[in-house]
């Protein structure tokens, strides 16, 4: 079996229970999660919940544009292969941008800009300095943290400038695997040349917390295949890494099913593939964080996870503190204390709406107070590894935690509720204990490793 560390940075073997990992759960980017949204939320419970974000707030903005789409994805993204569409695209997003700005109340401050996708690089340079121009002009920036998402195979020389002059410090660039014919069978062919100039690139305009995304589970990839790949992560000294298990379901995304599924890794093989990565990520010097993200440790999500700071939210596990994130551009989630919205999906329906200069919501969930104790909890066993649980929760949810407290992956000390050391795979399925929506939805998620 693979040595590898949980929470604390000590050495614990990851005892396989394929029983206990065979239920799909959700990665509980939000809570309620997606699973739960319904369409009797709309742009006015989105215009209210604005209007109240006082402090401070982040911003989401969603281009869901790519120059090629990779065979894998499973983001609300489309081909970047018509100006047009993009120029109208981004005329809706500025009159979004506009109205948005113009509900905050007098003492919000925005703190954080993160750009996702899709690629943000989609964009031309000159449309993205216009499109951050326009943030500038009409929300109150607080000196915020700017990060961005990119395609290293469409990533020129020409962003050195725009990252460096828009203060980026955060980018991550879709790697996903070193290994060539691993990028042929996934639809993502770039050259170690192409990572090579990224890196330059993010690092010349000034990027000081530089992530890399991997994967493991990948049609034909084996043990050495991923170790490879994290040893180039190591060699180009990535701020962080965030390695996931590649979710197969092409009956949700269906580009996938150019994928052959007949090669896919095992539950077992895709375990210990998370296990040696977990090991050789932290024999190399990163932190672990929560069950998926590695960083260095002066990098400020590293900072955050000793502090207690660390939090969970869109962008998966992350430093951001601030209690309300508003999400811009088609597909886009806000996430306010009380409710959480989705801007419509479909990129011309979201024009039309914006033609109208109307919000685009159309679905979310109102989140009780229920919810929030619930959700409370479920971050803090992802981010902390341990949560304080009050007997009426521990009751009910005591069915459901048996399971992982018979076969010692948790415990109960004193109030809390504790995931051990070695149990970082079952970290999201013991969460999903306190999820009394997953006794109800029928709905399908990713495998729990």
């Amino acid at each position: 079996m693979i040595v590898a560390r949980g929470f604390p940075s000590q050495a614990r073997m990851w005892p396989y229970h394929p029983r206990l990992l065979e239920v799909p759960v959700p990665r509980y980017t939000s809570y309620p999660t997606a699973a739960e949204f319904a369409d009797d939320i709309g742009p006015a419970d989105l215009a209210d919940a604005i209007s109240t974000a006082s402090g401070e707030v982040s911003l989401y903005v969603h281009i869901p544009f790519c120059e090629k789409i990779c065979w894998y994805c499973g983001c609300n993204t489309a081909a970047a292969n018509r100006k047009q569409r993009l120029d109208s695209y981004l005329d809706a997003l500025h009159r979004e941008i506009s109205l948005v700005a113009a509900l905050l109340p007098a003492n919000a401050r925005v703190t954080r800009i993160a750009f996702g996708g899709g690629s943000p690089n989609a964009l031309a340079p000159v449309d993205f300095v216009r499109l951050f121009n326009q943030l500038v002009l009409k929300f109150p920036l607080d000196t915020p943290t700017v990060s961005i998402e990119l395609d290293p195979r469409t990533l020129t020389e020409e962003w050195t400038a725009v990252l460096s002059g828009v203060g980026a410090t955060h980018a991550s660039m879709g790697v996903q695997t070193f290994a060539p014919r691993l990028q042929q069978a996934i639809g993502r062919v770039q050259p170690m040349e192409m990572i090579e100039r990224g890196v330059e690139i993010l690092r010349g305009a000034g990027i000081t917390s530089m992530n890399f995304d991997l994967m493991y589970g990948l049609p034909g990839q084996t043990m050495d295949d991923l170790t490879g790949s994290l040893d180039y992560a190591c060699k180009f000294a990535a701020d962080r890494v965030a390695l996931f298990g590649y979710a197969h379901v092409p009956g949700m995304f269906p580009r996938q099913r150019q994928i052959d599924d007949s090669n896919l890794p095992g539950n077992e093989a895709r375990f210990y593939m998370a296990a040696e990565g977990h090991r050789q990520l932290t024999e190399a010097g990163y932190q672990a964080i929560g069950f998926d993200h590695f960083a260095l440790p002066g990098d400020p999500l590293a900072v955050a996870a000793r502090e207690g700071k660390l939090r969970r939210n869109f962008q998966g596990f992350t430093e951001d503190q601030a209690p309300a994130l508003i999400g811009l551009g088609a597909s886009a989630i806000s996430s306010f204390p009380t409710l959480l919205a989705q801007n419509e999906k479909n990129s011309g329906r979201y024009r039309m709406l914006l033609s109208q200069d109307s919000l685009t919501a159309v679905r979310g969930k109102r989140r009780s107070i229920e919810d929030r104790r619930c959700g409370a909890i479920i971050e803090e066993l992802l981010c902390r590894g341990r949560a304080r649980v009050d007997e009426p929760t521990l009751a009910a949810a005591r069915e459901r935690l048996t399971p992982y407290l018979e076969a010692g992956l948790c415990s109960l000390d004193n109030g809390y509720v504790v995931i051990g050391d070695h149990a970082v795979p079952y970290a999201r399925s013991i969460a999903a204990a306190f999820d009394p929506y997953r006794q109800q939805s029928a709905r399908k998620f990713s495998s729990a490793i």
